[in-house]
C-alpha cells in the first residue's frame, strides 16, 4: 500500500499545501553555472529574476552561490557567503515576504543564512555530507530541508559513477539519512533523487522510469530537478539552451509519477505542465 504523502510544508510558520505540485525557481548567483552562469551577479538582475519567478507562478526561490555542475570550481566558504550576502540583502529588501531556499551543502553557510536573512529552506546537494553535520543546523532552526542524493562531490561525481541498482541504493540512502533527521525531530524533509549528480545517462532514466517507487516507500514530498540537464541535451544531441522542450517532457513524466516540487529555470512552462496534469487527474477522479 502506498504511503500517504505529507501534504504541507511549514516554512517557518507559513504553511504551503502540496495538494497541487509547486515550482521552485532557480536563481544562481554564480559566474559559472552550466546554463545561466553570470546572468544574475548584480543586485538589480538578482531582484528582477526573483520577481520573474514569483510573477510566473513559482512558490520558492532557490538561491545558489556555489556551482554544482560537474567539475565546477570548489570556491571557498568565504566566497560563497559573500555572494549569498549580496543576493539576500537585495532580495529581502525588495521581497521581504518571499519564500527563499538557499542551495548550500555547508552547515556554517546555512546557519548564517537562517540567522541573518530569515531563509525558509535549505537545499543540500550533499545530503548532509559524510558527517551529517548539516542536520544539527536544520534541527536548530526547524526549517524544511531538501535531502538530495549524490555519489561523490561536484568535482568527482561524473568521473565513473557506478551502481548495482541505482534506485535501490538511493532508497537505502534516503532511509538511513531520514532515520538521523527524524532522530533530531526535523519535521519537514523533501526528497530529491539527484538527477545528474553522480549518475550516467542511463542511471538518470532508470530513476525516472521508477520514480514512483520513492512515493510508494516514503511519505516525504518528492522534488525533481532535471531542468536543462545533460540527461536531456546529450541524449538529443543539442545544448542546454535547446533543452526546454525535453525539460517539459521530463517534468510532465515526473508529475505523472508523483513529483510534488519541480525545480526549474523556466517557471511558466513548469506551471503550465502542472496545470495540465492536474486537470487530467481531476477529470479522472470525476469519472470514478
Amino acid at each position: 500500500m502506498d504511503n500517504i504523502t505529507k501534504k504541507t510544508i511549514n516554512f517557518r510558520g507559513r504553511l504551503i499545501t502540496l495538494n497541487k505540485p509547486i515550482v521552485m525557481g532557480i536563481l544562481n548567483v554564480t559566474p559559472d553555472s552550466f546554463y545561466d552562469g553570470g546572468r544574475y551577479t548584480y543586485e538589480e538582475s538578482i531582484v528582477m529574476r526573483a520577481k520573474e519567478i514569483l510573477n510566473q507562478g513559482g512558490t520558492i526561490i532557490d538561491v545558489g552561490a556555489y556551482s554544482s555542475r560537474p567539475g565546477a570550481e570548489n570556491i571557498s566558504q568565504e566566497e560563497e557567503l559573500r555572494r549569498l550576502d549580496k543576493a539576500l540583502c537585495a532580495l529581502r529588501k525588495a521581497l521581504p515576504e518571499a519564500i527563499i531556499s538557499v542551495d548550500t551543502f555547508r552547515p556554517q553557510v546555512a546557519d548564517v543564512m537562517l540567522r541573518d536573512f530569515d531563509v525558509q529552506m535549505i537545499n543540500d546537494i550533499m545530503g548532509g555530507g559524510e558527517d551529517m553535520a548539516m542536520y544539527n543546523v536544520i534541527a536548530k532552526w526547524n526549517v524544511p530541508y531538501v535531502l538530495m542524493h549524490i555519489q561523490g562531490t561536484p568535482q568527482t561525481m561524473q568521473l565513473n559513477p557506478h551502481y548495482d541498482d541505482v534506485v535501490q541504493e538511493i532508497v537505502l540512502y534516503f532511509a538511513e539519512r531520514l532515520h538521523h533527521l527524524r532522530g533530531q525531530h526535523v519535521n519537514d524533509v523533501v526528497l530529491d533523487p539527484g538527477f545528474g549528480f553522480g549518475k550516467t545517462l542511463d542511471h538518470n532514466y532508470q530513476i525516472m522510469a521508477k520514480l514512483e517507487v520513492f512515493k510508494q516507500l516514503f511519505p516525504e514530498p518528492l522534488l525533481v530537478g532535471v531542468s536543462r540537464k545533460s540527461m536531456i541535451f546529450r541524449l538529443l544531441g543539442t545544448t542546454p539552451a535547446e533543452a526546454l522542450n525535453g525539460t517539459t517532457v521530463l517534468n510532465t513524466i515526473a508529475l505523472l509519477k508523483g513529483a510534488d516540487i519541480l525545480r526549474v529555470h523556466d517557471v511558466s512552462e513548469a506551471v503550465e505542465a502542472i496545470t495540465i496534469v492536474q486537470k487530467m487527474h481531476e477529470q479522472g477522479r470525476d469519472e470514478q
